[in-house]
């Protein structure tokens, strides 16, 4: 079984990466299709706009987006979203693909320690 990994979708594509998703609900600025080399884009599994748009621009509220995230990804189409990940995850690495300029605190932080967790009973 392949394992998750974390970079900007205005990173140049590496071999490395595997199956590349995007996990954001917006396209990312300036980024041509053809260039950005993404396999899938699930955007079923992004944070809802209003939960987008209540985080953005109030990093010290960190830990209510990381709570109110999680409960979201317990919906039936971030479920869903969720299996499609780890069908791909079998067969090599996975990128999980974000545009935010924080590294550290951005929704493909949160999605990948979820994942990693619901993955740990799975067979591989």
């Amino acid at each position: 079984m392949g394992e998750f990994q974390l970079k900007r979708v205005y990173e140049v594509p590496g071999p490395e990466d595997g199956t590349r998703i995007l996990v954001d609900r917006l396209w990312p600025r300036g980024i041509a299709k053809d260039k950005a080399r993404i396999d899938l884009w699930l955007k079923e599994i992004a944070p809802s706009d209003a939960l987008r748009k209540r985080f953005h621009g109030k990093p010290d509220e960190w830990d209510a987006f990381c709570e109110a995230y999680a409960a979201e990804l317990q919906g039936e189409a971030a479920q869903a979203a969720a299996t499609e990940v780890f069908k791909y995850l079998t067969q090599g690495p996975v990128t999980l693909l974000y545009a935010a300029r924080d590294e550290s605190r951005n929704n493909a932080v949160v999605l990948k320690a979820w994942l990693q967790r619901r993955g740990e009973g799975l067979p591989g």
